[in-house]
This record gives structure tokens, C-alpha cells and sequence, in this order.
């Protein structure tokens, strides 16, 4: 460790004892690892490329602190912006009939089918989507024949159900 004493040789010496703990300070501020890993390698960059020009070298660290912290919140305010304007997922429309469709009943529907079952959807998606028979459907889900056509009655009756709240 650097004893708080002597100042540090160069930007090394600081990396070397304090890498880490800056790594943690910037996890504890961002939330996930690479994140706070490129953060903390930011701020070594800078102080590398101020290194000659600090008047104390002692104070790298201290550089370092508040370059770190610095970044962190700058990708805070990045993500808090992104999340504002984060838009909902639009599925391309693959003919002229589907860009005639509404937009808000398309998100409607879209929606009911998201409240579905994993497997409602499923059964729902390769049927109607892939146009497959019910046979092949069982064949890929490793289900009966009967518990798809089932599972597709009551998808499409539950989807009814949803749709109407909604009107």
C-alpha cells in the first residue's frame, strides 16, 4: 500500500493500491461490474493523462475519488434519460394491411397476449404466426395433440376476455 506519507510514483503506484477499492466504490454507485470497471478505468486515463501537470502528486488519489464518483453519476443521469425516453417495442409491419391496423389497438392486443401463459402464447404463436398444424405443435412443445387444441381454446377465450376490458 501506498503510505499516505510519500506520494506515489507514478499513475501505477496508484492502480496498483487503489484499483480496487475504486472498482467497489463505483459498484456500489452504478450497480454492475463492467460498468463500475470502465468507470474507474476512465478516471485512470484522465489522471494519466494529467499526471505531469498535478501540481501534488499526493492528491492523485483524491483526483481519482472524485473522477470516479464524477463518472458514476454521469452514467446515472445517462440511464435515467434513456429510461425516459425508452420507447415501447413496435413489431415491423410486414404488409400494408398491418400499417392499417391502429396503433393502439395493436398495443391493446399485444398487451392482452402478454398476460397470456408462457404456454398460451406459445401454442398461440406457432399456430397462428408459423401457421403449423396442431400435431407439429405438440410435437415441438413435447405435448398431446389434445392439450394444444385445448390450450388454443382457452388462449383465444382468455384474449377475448382481455380485449373486451379493454373496450
Amino acid at each position: 500500500m501506498v503510505s499516505s506519507a510519500r506520494a506515489p510514483d507514478d499513475v501505477g503506484d496508484l492502480y496498483r493500491d487503489h484499483a480496487l477499492g475504486l472498482i467497489r466504490l463505483a459498484m456500489l454507485m452504478v450497480g454492475d461490474g463492467p460498468t463500475a470497471e470502465d468507470v474507474v478505468q476512465d478516471a485512470f486515463l484522465g489522471l494519466h493523462d494529467k499526471w505531469r501537470s498535478l501540481r501534488d502528486p499526493a492528491a492523485g488519489l483524491a483526483y481519482l475519488r472524485s473522477a470516479v464518483l464524477n463518472r458514476c453519476r454521469s452514467v446515472l443521469r445517462r440511464r435515467a434519460v434513456a429510461g425516459r425516453f425508452r420507447q415501447p417495442y413496435q413489431p415491423p409491419a410486414w404488409s400494408a394491411e398491418d400499417s392499417a391496423i391502429d396503433g393502439q389497438e395493436r398495443l391493446a392486443v399485444l398487451g392482452a397476449i402478454a398476460r397470456l401463459s408462457r404456454r398460451q402464447r406459445e401454442v398461440l404463436a406457432l399456430r397462428f404466426y408459423c401457421d403449423l398444424p396442431e400435431q407439429e405443435i405438440a410435437g415441438i412443445l413435447k405435448i398431446s395433440r389434445g392439450t394444444v387444441s385445448a390450450t388454443t381454446s382457452r388462449a383465444l377465450a382468455a384474449l377475448a376476455r382481455l380485449l373486451e376490458d379493454v373496450r
